[in-house]
């Protein structure tokens, strides 16, 4: 419709031209605001003057018109909700410079000056309506008092006053909402259903409909006021007791002004439903279609999920073929939340009240793959735990020929889905079995918890490296995913930590397996030849006594210190780490080392970060948070970041690279660009979710990509 009336505009249509003809003596200045507003406005002056009364088409000023516009777009663009707000929504409820009647006030850039300190520390526009309702009306010291001059008041008319009715209080907190970009509309019932009397109030937005009393605030509670009981038996389509809101949309319905019945002039939405009592507690319809991207209806298998993500019904949808109001329709009981999922699209309700549900019936969108990411990851974990039972109560991880023993108790009462894990590895090495199961034994008891999951694992060989050969990332890998479903890990808090040949599998197994980890701690370990470089996204932290020089392992930490600060310089949003060389300690700190334990624990992986510093060890991996290699090589790196829609590989000697997406890296449904040092190595209109990358890369609930690209660099 918008785009419709941007043509018009600029080819001076007949529809347009008829505001112009009806504008009288005052085309000149209607014109002036169709002419010189800006670009980025166009469609916003074109409803405007396409949706504005008469009297203000004969008689409002370019001038008037045009810092209405700016101001409204400013508030908008400026507001911290603002993605929340359609264009069709701001365009009702934000950009009119009235509600009804009343004055034409140039209220906008006067309220916006005074009310936006009041809602500076507002996220929301319920809790900025809050805020204003609680603020403004002492601000301007107007109250209500049945002696105000007149009913329809204007914001300036009432200030002046010094008081209003529930209209005026009403249409002056709309207009204060609106300054500060909150979308706002008159509401209120000609007549209670006892007939004792008439009642305005505020709508505002957020996320759906709410409402609150004009200078009535409930606290910090909006959708109840006093009236609640009265609005309950409101009767809907009833032209005195129904509830009506405003809208400058075009609308069959009027809203009937009280003080003036005779004006017939401006719109009304019945909201009479959102206020009723149901006369008895029934299932809600909720009625499914589906549409490509020509919005053509179409045929899907649509399926009804429970919240806890199981089938309830099923059905097909109608394409064009039926009557347009036909529609697969599920029944839920009300106040219940569900999900509409299809193979290509999913989308979360309450059902409060009678809605129609659209899917994409095409591709797959980002809410699509969300909630199929989430059903894959049920599946795993149910397949998990009817498989892997025996391992965990055997206490065993077998990987190949070896087998991994492991020890775990838990401390605190962090709910199932919230407890952070600990993977805390033995010292040792090369030795006899029985040395390194006595330092299993000593580890299972080196170290308590406030809260989570403590496992101490007993090495699978007794070997110097025991604990960075290559069977140890998948045991790893295997026994995180176990604590996870079985003992409701969170996988944003994996931890691993180790004491001396342990220490030696921190520094090793940090930078490879960073991407599944929270935060390392290395105690007394050596890092033989890994660098720190591969921590950027992982915070580290290294104790070591000053006098523990066997194996030069004081001063390689020392290097590993200096390193990781140098890193930190240089980067500010990376290589987080905690490195205290503990004076007047040798290899046993006297547990001066436990500190590191409560800085980790204060930190929780990003399992999407924007810059990834890749370098392969001597144990190989295919995948590095969102990138990918088919053929890894020992000591590879990949540097790269993602700005906005933008892929930047900065460095590297890998030839060809795999990158995996998700919505949460950036915007799917826009096009990506890729650079190589600098230079554009290509852009794509639009990477498609897959299904089958989701189901290739899901490693647990939070960790899962839903497209990808493969590039060949030069």
């Amino acid at each position: 419709m918008i785009s419709a009336i941007l043509l018009v505009l600029s080819m001076g249509g007949a529809d347009f031209q008829k505001q112009l003809e009806i504008a009288g003596e005052n085309r000149l200045e209607i014109e002036q605001a169709i002419r010189e507003v800006p670009e980025s406005q166009k469609a916003g002056m074109a409803w405007l003057v396409t949706h504005m009364p008469t009297e203000d088409l004969q008689t409002l000023t370019g001038e008037f018109l045009l810092t209405n516009c700016n101001l409204a777009y400013e508030a908008w663009e400026n507001a911290p909700w603002k993605d929340q707000i359609s264009e069709d929504v701001f365009f009702d409820c934000i950009l009119p410079y009235a509600n009804v009647n009343e004055r034409r006030d140039d209220w906008r850039g006067d309220f916006r000056d005074r009310f936006l300190k009041v809602v500076e520390s507002a996220k929301t526009p319920t809790e900025a309506t809050i805020l204003l309702n609680k603020s403004i009306f002492n601000m301007v010291n107007v109250h209500y008092s049945t002696e105000r001059p007149k009913a329809d008041q204007s914001p300036y008319e009432s200030i002046d006053a010094g008081m209003a009715s529930c209209s005026g209080l009403s249409i002056l907190l709309v207009d204060a909402c609106r300054s500060v970009g909150v979308p706002a509309r008159f509401a209120g019932t000609p007549l209670w259903y006892n007939e004792s009397g008439n009642h305005s109030w505020v709508e505002f937005w957020d996320d759906g409909w709410h409402y609150t009393g004009a200078a009535e605030p409930t606290g910090d509670r909006v959708d109840e006021s006093w009236f609640d009981g009265s609005a309950a038996k409101a009767t809907k389509g009833h032209p005195k007791h129904a509830i009506f809101a405003v809208t400058w949309n075009e609308s069959e319905q009027h809203f009937p002004l009280v003080w003036l019945p005779e004006v017939k002039t401006y719109g009304a939405v019945d909201v009479t439903e959102r206020y009723a009592e149901e006369v008895q507690s029934e299932q809600i319809p909720i009625r499914v279609r589906a549409v490509d991207k020509e919005g053509n209806r179409a045929v899907v298998h649509a399926v009804l999920a429970g919240q806890d993500g199981e089938p309830i019904a099923r059905g097909k949808t109608k394409n064009d073929l039926a009557d347009a109001n036909d529609h697969l329709t599920f029944n839920v009981n009300k106040g219940e939340t569900v999900t509409v999922f299809s193979e290509y699209d999913a989308i979360t309700i309450e059902a409060n009240d009678e809605e129609v549900v659209t899917l994409r019936s095409d591709v797959l969108t980002q809410s699509g793959a969300s909630f199929i990411a989430d059903q894959a990851w049920r599946a795993k974990a149910k397949q998990i735990q009817q498989n892997r039972q025996e391992e965990m109560t055997n206490r065993v991880i077998t990987f190949e020929s070896k087998e991994m023993p492991f020890w775990y108790t838990t401390y605190g009462d962090a709910p199932f889905g919230e407890r952070s894990l600990w993977i805390s590895m033995h010292g040792g090495g090369g030795a006899p079995p029985e040395v390194n199961t006595s330092q299993w034994e000593n580890q299972k008891r080196l170290y308590t918890l406030e809260e989570g999951v403590y496992v101490a694992p007993r090495a699978p060989t007794d070997t110097w490296n025991l604990w960075h050969q290559s069977h140890i990332d998948p045991m790893f890998e295997r026994l995180i995913e176990n604590m996870i479903v079985f003992e409701g890990v969170d996988p944003n808090k994996v931890y691993i930590i180790g004491y001396s040949a342990g220490g030696d599998g921190v520094f090793q197994l940090a930078p490879r397996m960073s991407d599944k980890l929270a935060g390392a701690g290395m105690m007394a370990g050596h890092p033989n030849e890994t660098k720190p470089d591969g921590l950027r996204n992982l915070p580290f932290a290294l104790h070591m006594g000053a006098d523990d020089s066997a194996y030069d392992r004081n001063k390689k930490a020392v290097e590993w210190k200096h390193a990781l600060e140098d890193f930190r310089s240089i980067d500010r949003e990376g290589y987080l780490h905690q490195a205290v060389i503990h004076e007047g300690k040798g290899h046993w700190m006297d547990r001066q080392e436990t500190i590191a334990l409560p800085w980790l624990a204060s930190y929780e992986r990003n399992p999407n970060p924007r810059r990834v510093v890749w370098i392969q060890d001597d144990v190989l991996h295919k995948q590095m948070y969102w990138l990918g290699v088919e053929e890894p090589k020992e000591r590879s790196k990949i540097i790269a970041s993602i700005e906005g829609q933008t892929i930047e590989v900065h460095e590297t000697d890998v030839q060809r690279i795999t990158f995996y997406l998700n919505d949460a890296l950036l915007d799917l449904d826009r096009p990506v660009y890729i650079r190589y040092q600098g230079q554009e190595l290509g852009s794509f209109q639009r990477i498609p979710r897959t299904l089958q990358t989701i189901h290739d890369t899901l490693r647990d609930s939070y960790d899962w990509y839903s497209a990808s690209v493969t590039v060949d660099l030069p």
